[in-house]
């Protein structure tokens, strides 16, 4: 069953000016610009409450919380706390869970537990755009910039990962003031598209676990960020069911390690508004070479928006 999601992934909306790092030598030349929606499944290492619950007993499971021992049992999945309560003969579940860094014990009256285990979760998952593929090494890369978990409020901490294409059903567009966001089905019963193996500053990375069709786009340059200049330029995503299509933006700004740009293309902004959330990772091509993706936008402005150049997602890619 196709599940309906609204993005999770939200662009960064300030501009960032990213640090200075080592450069080094692009991991590849040539690579394929994608811009297709991905929805994004990571399996955290741990259970956390999604929510503030009040207990029968007046205490409270607060959104953080992580739940680290059932009945002095330790736990990592949802499964492992349906099995404990399943076979426990006990009027109440003790939950042991980390709070600020401390460890805090909480009764909860056994038939309370169904109800509190709708505030708890294993894994986490949202929206985002596919940057590239790269044929020689099958690797993927996507968003251009770190997932942060909303309940954490920081990166998560996972023991594996998925991508898998997604249609997207329904766009709110962005005003000024308050970011747009893509409404997308995420085609998990087709099978995952590739792995994550990194979630980084310069976005989720990973091995492609599809055939590189003759369907997808041909692999093209690269542009090494002095190449990046002012002026016209096409992005490449999706805004309707699963086709990536090219709209015109300008690039207004350049710098060494991002550049910023502008949506031109009346159609892309009659449907959007501008950059949206779930937009992050767009391809950006300048006169048939690959300049980077798309990262951040400007919340008022939503028109405009920020990108890293690709060779910033290559050369910071595990290896």
């Amino acid at each position: 069953m196709q599940n309906a999601k609204r993005s999770f992934l939200s662009l960064f909306i300030l501009f960032v000016v990213f640090g200075s790092w080592t450069t080094i030598a692009s991991a590849a030349k040539k690579v394929i610009p994608m811009g297709d929606s991905i929805g994004v499944e990571l399996q955290l290492t741990d259970i956390t409450v999604s929510n503030d619950v009040l207990l029968q007993n007046g205490s409270w499971l607060k959104r953080g919380d992580i739940v680290e021992m059932v009945n002095d049992t330790s736990v990592k999945k949802l499964e492992n706390i349906h099995e404990i309560v399943k076979t426990s003969n006990k009027d109440s579940i003790t939950l042991t869970i980390n709070r600020d860094e401390k460890d805090k014990k909480l009764d909860v009256k056994r038939e309370e537990m169904t109800s509190v285990m709708n505030f708890l979760r294993d894994e986490t998952d949202g929206i985002g755009t596919l940057t590239f593929l790269d044929p020689d090494t099958k690797q993927y890369g996507a968003l251009g910039h770190q997932i942060i978990d909303q309940i954490l409020q920081k990166p998560p901490q996972f023991n594996q990962g998925a991508i898998f294409y997604a249609r997207i059903e329904h766009i709110k567009k962005s005003i000024p003031g308050e970011p747009g966001y893509k409404i997308s089905a995420v085609e998990n019963t087709q099978g995952q598209i590739g792995s994550i193996v990194s979630n980084s500053v310069y976005g989720i990375f990973g091995k492609w676990q599809k055939p590189i069709q003759p369907a997808l786009p041909e692999a093209i340059e690269i542009m090494q960020p002095s190449e990046i200049k002012k002026g016209p330029a096409k992005l490449l995503t999706t805004i309707s069911g699963k086709k990536v299509e090219s709209f015109d933006v300008t690039i207004t700004k350049v710098n060494e390690k991002n550049f910023q740009i502008e949506i031109t293309d009346p159609v892309l902004k009659e449907k959007t508004g501008g950059i949206l959330q779930g937009m992050s990772g767009s391809p950006i091509i300048q006169n048939g070479h690959f300049a980077g993706a798309v990262t951040h936008m400007f919340i008022e402005s939503p028109e405009k928006g920020a990108a890293l150049p690709i060779t910033e997602m290559l050369q910071n890619q595990p290896a």
